[in-house]
């Protein structure tokens, strides 16, 4: 078939390879000048337009990196997963199947009680008899309301807010379950870090943009699409037709395209709600870190929950990333004010000498609309539109929040339901 992929974002990559892979002519487009979507280098090449993470769980992404011809392990540096604050108390997990390791690290873990780390595991298996699920309508702090205060406030709150990017207060017990669910029960390595040792542009976008190329695939970049049109059994485009579509733009821009021929699924994707991330990149020259990452303890006056070090990561000795999930509060206060503020943070929450001299603001970048806010009871829309035509994002109806494992998977589940679907 003749299929156009509108969108080239990681779904909309993902939408495009596999449907090369399934033996169609493809066409994409893409509004940027370059693949990548909200997971893409700035325009310098060097920086990221926001600090992100994998983890061994991802295996549909980690397949796909593979398929276009990039090898994770040479990209990625892959970590057991250590949440360890700058005093170097924290949670590690040693390597291992991590369902147990995750006890032991427990066990182990410092500056909590035995009674603290005794209510964070009996907890943690009646999360496992019940297979990790619980009431739709639960929040996360209604999920754990029973475990004590510091160990929300030290492990879940934390993990909470970067695996889902929404408050603990806001965001879906389900959701949230069902991540640590595919980490603890994913088999050996499924909780590992996979932190980017390269710009996020030389993970995917590109090497897929070359690979589609090579295969026979048309890529349209700066290229808005301005509408959709059914005529017959055909979808025209630009002036082209095709057989089928993948629409894997924004939630936004696929509700704009999308409202003339389905005005029910349009109202509900326009309907969703967003949460913002702010990245940080600070500069001091001659510091470095413990470790690549560093749990923060955020507050009022301290926004950021996690520091980076690129000297251990990219190979830039003396850069840092702070990252803020759930930023809201913090960009109503304006990026100056918030990069004032972490600079402050690093600076008071660090021990003496861990800074060479002290961190300066190099960057602030703002994603508005990172991901959308995963509450509880959201109805996210479904993945097919109208006949031939499917929806490809992190936002369409799923198990994950928005991450890159669930564009991915919503992109290859696209390309896979054409042929049915025509």
């Amino acid at each position: 078939m003749d299929v156009g992929v509108i969108g080239g974002g990681w779904a909309g990559i993902a939408a495009a390879v596999e449907a090369v892979t399934l033996g169609h002519r493809v066409t994409l487009f893409e509004m940027a000048p370059r693949l990548g979507g909200r997971a893409r280098a700035l325009p310098d090449g060097v920086l990221d337009n926001g600090q992100h993470i994998l983890i061994g769980a991802y295996r549909q992404t980690l397949s796909l990196m593979r398929c276009v011809g990039v090898e994770p392990e040479q990209v990625l540096q892959r970590l057991p997963l250590a949440l360890v604050t700058p005093d170097g108390r924290g949670l590690r997990l040693p390597p291992g199947p991590p369902l147990a390791t995750f006890g032991w690290a427990v066990l182990r873990r410092q500056g909590w009680s035995a009674g603290e780390r005794l209510r964070l595991l009996a907890t943690s298996l009646r999360w496992m008899a019940l297979r990790f699920r619980c009431s739709p309508s639960w929040s996360v702090a209604q999920l754990c309301a029973g475990l004590p205060r510091r160990v929300r406030t030290d492990l879940i709150d934390p993990l909470c807010v970067a695996a889902l990017n929404t408050p603990a207060e806001r965001a879906s017990a389900a959701v949230f379950l069902r991540v640590l669910r595919d980490a603890l029960f994913g088999g050996q390595g499924a909780a590992d870090l996979l932190l980017p040792r390269r710009p996020l542009s030389a993970l995917l976008p590109d090497p897929a943009g070359h690979w589609l190329r090579r295969r026979g695939a048309t890529l349209h970049v700066a290229t808005r699409v301005q509408s959709l049109a059914r005529e017959a059994d055909a979808w025209h485009v630009q002036g082209q037709r095709f057989d089928a579509l993948v629409l894997a733009a924004s939630a936004a821009e696929a509700a704009r395209l999308a409202q003339p021929l389905a005005p029910d699924w349009a109202t509900r994707t326009a309907a969703l709600r967003y949460e913002p991330i702010v990245t940080v990149y600070l500069e001091s020259r001659g510091s470095r870190l413990a470790l690549p990452m560093v749990q923060l303890h955020e507050s009022a006056s301290a926004p950021a929950q996690f520091l980076f070090d690129h000297g251990a990561l990219s190979g830039m000795p003396g850069c840092f990333a702070a990252v803020i999930s759930g930023a809201a509060p913090w960009t109503e206060r304006g990026l100056p004010a918030t990069g004032e503020a972490v600079r402050a943070q690093l600076q008071r929450d660090f021990p003496a000498g861990t800074w060479h001299e002290p961190p300066r603001v190099k960057r602030i970048v703002a994603e508005r609309r990172a991901t959308f806010a995963c509450t509880p009871l959201l109805q996210r829309p479904p993945a097919r539109i109208a006949p031939g035509l499917w929806a490809a994002g992190d936002y369409v109806e799923g198990p994950y929040p928005a991450t890159l494992e669930g564009a991915v998977r919503a992109g290859v589940t696209a390309a896979q339901a054409l042929d049915g679907a025509h």
